[in-house]
């Protein structure tokens, strides 16, 4: 069995929801699993939601209105007739949503967040697997939430494999074209729950390992993995294959490649994941699986900016030891400071972070009084692996370079 993987941008519209068939036409769909997101910026949608519930109920209508007309013009585009029994299935669970916001009592707003959001996925597969069988591909819909059993550990729950294995195994028929969603399940008491960040792309691994499928493809708007960001570097190359280790450590970099915890099941049973162009179906795209390396061997860039460097000394000229360091990572975790990068000396200690939470100022304040502390807001992180001579240059041309750190396979760079 094959499961694919279409994100938002794929089926962002009704033209989106037809090219998906169009890709599934030219590369076959026997048995195949599609796994779809939500539409768009469906997502963003839902969490406004989510917001006015909790904080705003005066804008709660607007929001709710707006993420049902969106999905309504969609649905008038593909289906003129609108006796279609998709207007009844859509309609339903705009209804169940606005249940949920008269009926919830809990104030938690995780487990609101859950309920809420994850109607995106549901809307759009409804939607996709109705469109298919209009056209004449007879598609099977399933509700994720009966297969992937999870904790209440609600935005970023974690999987009950035994659980899952046993729903997968008992339900799922691959000898047909199966429909579904990414990024939900749902705990014990049958609430639904969310996978956390790239949790589309993660249930789709889980699903391929429960299925022991022959391969995974993520359909993305770009050819394939490049070996940077066209955003910031020019003439980024496409890698044809990456080994699993190389795409973790990537991965672990910044590249926006493919989360760990999605290939991490792949890789218990060397199940190949393929990365291509919804745009170009035909083209190889990019393979991540057993082997060593990336191919072709070109240096990868990855940039981090907005970052904050960091520079801390002792007091009293002593050295910086474990004691110091490890309250030194306690007070970095309870402030939600992400490490990117470290660098030691005897008596001084220096890191870049990512102030996602913006909780800096609270840190230098805690942080000043035990150490001297030197810090520099709005810098950039260049990690470049399987890096040249050529490619350091190209990236240090123009820049004041902050610090630099290199291993055998990697150098990093903190610049202004």
């Amino acid at each position: 069995m094959r499961i694919f993987k279409f994100g938002g941008a794929s089926i962002k519209d009704a033209a989106g929801v037809k090219n998906v068939v169009s890709v599934l036409q030219q590369v076959g769909y026997d048995n195949t699993l599609v796994v779809a997101s939500a539409m768009g910026k469906t997502t963003n949608a839902m969490e406004s939601i989510v917001n006015a519930y909790l904080n705003d109920k005066s804008s709660l209508p607007a929001a709710v209105q707006e993420i049902i007309d969106f999905h309504n013009a969609i649905v008038k585009e593909l289906f003129p007739n609108k006796q279609h029994i998709v207007y009844t299935k859509v309609k339903t669970l705009f209804d169940e949503v606005q249940g949920f916001l008269v009926w919830n009592k809990s104030p938690k707003k995780g487990f609101v967040y859950d309920q809420v959001v994850g109607y995106g996925e549901l809307l759009a597969t409804t939607i996709l697997s109705e469109y298919l069988n209009e056209v004449g591909i007879q598609s099977n819909w399933l509700d994720v939430r009966n297969f992937i059993k999870t904790n209440d550990n609600y935005r970023d729950a974690t999987v009950n494999w035994d659980k899952t294995q046993e729903r997968i195994s008992a339900g799922i028929n691959k000898n047909k074209l199966n429909i579904t969603q990414g990024f939900l399940g749902s705990d014990d008491n049958n609430f639904t729950t969310t996978l956390g960040r790239e949790g589309s792309d993660y249930s789709a691994a889980i699903l391929a390992y429960c299925l022991n499928a022959t391969e995974v493809t993520i359909w993305k708007d770009v050819p394939g993995v490049l070996n940077a960001d066209p955003r910031y570097f020019e003439d980024a190359e496409l890698l044809n294959k990456i080994s699993y280790r190389e795409a973790i450590e990537l991965a672990f970099y910044g590249a926006s490649v493919i989360h760990p915890k999605t290939l991490q099941p792949l890789q218990r049973k060397e199940i190949p994941l393929h990365v291509k162009s919804f745009l170009n179906p035909l083209n190889p795209g990019t393979t991540v699986g057993k082997g060593v390396g990336i191919e072709p061997l070109v240096p990868c860039f990855i940039v981090k900016k907005d970052q904050v460097l960091m520079k801390l000394s002792s007091l009293d000229f002593s050295f910086i030891v474990e004691d110091s360091i490890s309250e030194l990572f306690k007070l970095l975790h309870d402030h939600k400071m992400k490490v990117d990068l470290i660098q030691n000396s005897a008596i001084s200690f220096s890191l870049c972070i990512d102030n996602k939470f913006d909780r800096l100022q609270d840190l230098l304040n805690i942080l000043k009084g035990k150490f001297k502390v030197v810090h520099q807001e709005g810098v950039s992180l260049y990690t470049i692996r399987h890096f040249s001579s050529d490619a350091i240059t190209s990236i240090q041309k123009g820049k004041e370079i902050l610090l630099e750190q290199r291993t055998k396979e990697t150098v990093q760079l903190v610049v202004k």
